[in-house]
Formats: C-alpha cells, structure tokens, sequence
C-alpha cells in the first residue's frame, strides 16, 4: 500500500482521511437545496424499491397459486433478486446525492456513528416512509385483482415462528445489512483498494439478496422499516399490522450493535476516546 510522503520526507501510515462527525442539530442544512434535493432522491428510490419488490412478490404468489408446475414463477430465489438488485441499481443511482441510504435502519445507523444529523436522519425517515406507502400505493393500483388476495406483499411472522425468532431474525438480518454498509463506505477501505474497481453498492446489494435468502421463510424479510410500513398502511389489515413491531424494533436494534461494532471496535473508536482521555488526564 502506498505511503503518502511529508514535506520533510517521513512517511506516514495513515493514507486515508476519516470525515469529521457530522453535528447533532445542523440548521443551515435546512437553507441549502441539496438537502431537500436528498430528501426527493430518498423519497423517489425508496417508491421504486416498494414498487418493482412488492409487484415481484404478488406476481409471484400469483403464478404460484395458479400454475400446476411447482417450479413456476420466479420463486423465493427471483424475490431476493429483486429486493437485492434494486438495492444495487438505485444505491448507485443516489449515493452522490443523498447517501443513497433507502432505509430507516441505514440511517438510524449512520445516525448513531455521526455520520448525518440528527435533522437530516429524521427527514430521511419521514422521506423514506412516505416513498415506501406511494410505492405500494402505485402496486395496489395496477394489481388491485390480485393484491388482496395475495395480502399485498406485507410482511409478517410466518405460521410456526415465535415472535423471539421474528425479533431475532431481523436484527441478525439488519445487522449485516448494516454492517455491509458501513464496511463499504469506508474511507480506510476506499484507500486500500483504490486500485480495485469495486462499486460500493454492490455488496450492499448481495446483502440484502443473502439476507432475504435466508429469512424469508420466517418473516418475509423486513430489515427495512419503511419497506414493512408502506406494505401494512395500504394492505392495512389486522394480520399486517400484528406483529408489526417486529420490524421495526428488530431492525433499530440490529443497526445500532453493527454502528457500534464497527466504530468502537473494528475502528477502534472506544480505545482512541479512551487514549484521548488518558493524554488529556496526564497533562493536567
């Protein structure tokens, strides 16, 4: 790996730049129109997830019921495809304008590292939730023979599965998710593999389909919250709305143990406060 070289000709270790912390409350955030342009880029890329992911599985569920074939449809092998790739095409599409984050549990965690305010995390939520229920809104409204009976694409805890396993499912799920995120976005990493073309949101994307891959069967996979919530307002029936919580408590619990698990100790944020602290107590 290459040094970067001092005036004075010593070399230093460190090739790479950690951004500062972002701050808690930033209001001038709110005067700048790259801010409210994030917000539209939250809002748009989270409808289209909603809108190409649900349309996949009630199209799913809908040849499966009336296929004599077993294998018809794109299975739950197709579903995770198309939750993964759409992850992988509009993170490319947004991430140099808004973080490309498209879900609450992305940005909780983000907002828990410092890496966005308080103020944006909270607006990109709101952006997020309302893009997931127009989403879904835009599947109810070219599949409205089929989307109640193939009870709108909303996730739920599968029959067999206690709530502990939902809850657990979940926050292992996000916690990779958001793992993979943090992981990716790097800037240590960036530095070492500057010579490697790597795309960022490609592992995210796998992610997510690897994620889905595996928990599917038990919840129909959250990891998002805004992706449950726009599914169970339209489909808006008691069984969506049961077991709800799962998907969001789940999900801001598995964002912040990766949060802390790659600040505090994959980057060793704790030992850095701590030495900080130490060199500041020995020199009173």
């Amino acid at each position: 790996m290459a040094k970067n070289v001092g005036s004075e000709g010593s070399f230093t270790t460190k090739d790479y730049q950690d951004p500062p912390p972002a701050p808690l409350i930033d209001p001038v955030e709110l005067t700048q129109w790259s801010f409210y342009r994030a917000l539209i880029a939250e809002f748009i890329a989270t409808l289209l997830f909603l809108y190409i992911t649900v349309l996949t599985v009630i199209g799913y569920k809908s040849q499966s019921a009336t296929a004599t074939d077993p294998c018809a449809g794109v299975g739950i092998l197709g579903i995770a495809w198309a939750f993964g790739g759409m992850i992988f095409v509009l993170v490319y599409c947004t991430a140099g304008i808004s973080g490309g984050h498209i879900n609450p549990a992305v940005t909780f965690g983000l907002f828990l590292a410092r890496k966005v305010s308080l103020i944006r995390a909270v607006m990109y939520m709101v952006a997020q939730c309302l893009g997931a229920i127009c989403g879904v809104g835009l599947v109810k409204a070219f599949q409205s023979a089929y989307y109640h009976r193939y009870d709108g694409g909303a996730n739920m805890l599968s029959d067999g599965y206690s709530h502990g396993v939902g809850l657990s499912a979940e926050i292992i799920g996000t916690f990779v998710l958001v793992y993979t995120v943090f992981s990716a976005t790097d800037p240590k990493r960036n530095a070492r593999d500057s010579h490697v073309p790597v795309l960022a949101p490609l592992p995210i994307g796998f992610a997510v389909f690897m994620v889905h891959l595996a928990t599917i069967p038990i919840t129909g996979t959250g990891i998002n919250p805004a992706r449950s919530l726009g599914a169970a307002v339209i489909f808006n029936q008691h069984k969506a709305w049961k077991d709800h919580w799962i998907f969001w408590v789940g999900p801001f619990i598995g964002a912040a143990i990766a949060a802390f698990y790659h600040q505090f100790i994959l980057r060793a944020g704790a030992a850095k406060a701590l030495g900080s602290f130490r060199s500041t107590t020995s020199q009173v």
